[in-house]
């Protein structure tokens, strides 16, 4: 340590009295949660700092976050969540010598403050079945989950009669942007435009009572031409039609699963890198390190919030407390 007449040199990266720093270590999980292969980690730190470091070294300074990962995992949950949205992540994962598609199941909630967060991932098949969506959506009553108001999902399979199996009051709303999605595979191009004016009329209409007469219209004009689009409409409409019975504000925050849908795509950033993944425990530490990175813009509840609790308190009625 150098030496000053008065003693007061304090020393910025190894403290006094202090033997290592851990600084190289947070550095390299830095990288590893922006999606860097363990290539590119030895390849930088050579650059920057001129040591080498082995890939077994790599694994053992990543690990090291496994307990934090577990913890977030099973933290304790709020008892009350009015909005949620429920959406999966697909990514390879190489099990028994084989490559396999997995999905990556996410939760997303809204607080009574506000605040979005995601609640969890849980790793599970290749496919949306409804019964790891029970094992989910049971997960999140054991971890003191009470009450649920609005579920917003994208058509997900068998997550309806999961949710309502564990929390039977939950309103579900299906993602009117899937939805059309959905419909315009049936329509061919040309038709398109003019489908979509008809359509508008529909999910664009202020009250259920308009927008079902405008479904009868758009039946009437296109189901002879393109009757699996309109039949999809039909079929669904109970859940399509739930944002109807609320206001403006609370229409815009339920009407789509856009919000789950932006921060997969901020996970996707990360998890492009890494084409598979060895094991289950590597895809929940990326995906963990990486969703800590994206809460920290999550710092304001979301916009006009005061208004929206007092509609939802109204909406309600006894089982919000005031």
């Amino acid at each position: 340590m150098p030496r000053d007449r008065n003693g007061e040199f304090e020393p910025q990266v190894v403290k006094k009295h202090v033997a290592n720093t851990s600084e190289l270590e947070e550095k390299i999980i830095g990288m590893y949660a922006k999606g860097m292969s363990v290539r590119d980690i030895q390849e930088t730190l050579h650059e920057l700092y001129g040591v080498e470091v082995s890939p077994t070294t790599l694994s053992v300074i990543t690990d090291k976050v496994w307990g934090l990962v577990e913890a977030w995992q099973n933290r304790p949950l709020a008892s009350i969540y009015p909005i949620l949205y429920l959406d999966a992540i697909h990514l390879k994962l190489r099990h028994e010598g084989k490559i396999e598609n997995i999905a990556v199941y996410t939760v997303l909630g809204v607080d009574l403050e506000g605040h979005r967060d995601a609640l969890g991932h849980w790793v599970g098949e290749g496919g949306e079945s409804s019964n790891f969506w029970l094992s989910v959506v049971s997960d999140l009553q054991n971890r003191g989950v009470k009450d649920i108001f609005i579920a917003c999902m994208d058509g997900l399979t068998g997550f309806k009669e999961a949710i309502l199996a564990v929390f039977p009051k939950t309103q579900i709303q299906r993602c009117i942007i899937h939805q059309i999605r959905n419909s315009l595979k049936y329509v061919n191009w040309n038709d398109r435009k003019a489908f979509m004016l008809d359509l508008k009329e529909v999910y664009q209409a202020p009250t259920r009572e308009s927008a079902e007469a405008n479904l009868l219209k758009l039946s009437e004009t296109w189901s002879d031409k393109y009757a699996v689009a309109i039949r999809s409409w039909q079929n669904n409409w109970e859940d399509l039609a739930t944002f109807f019975a609320y206001p403006a504000e609370i229409r815009r925050l339920i009407y789509t699963t856009n919000s789950v849908e932006a921060y997969h795509r901020q996970l996707r950033k990360v998890t492009k890198t890494k084409s598979v993944f060895p094991t289950d425990e590597a895809v929940r530490k990326l995906l963990f390190l990486a969703h800590r990175d994206i809460i920290k813009t999550w710092t304001v509840p979301i916009q006009h919030w005061p208004t929206i609790l007092n509609q939802l308190v109204i909406r309600f009625e006894g089982r919000l407390a005031i």
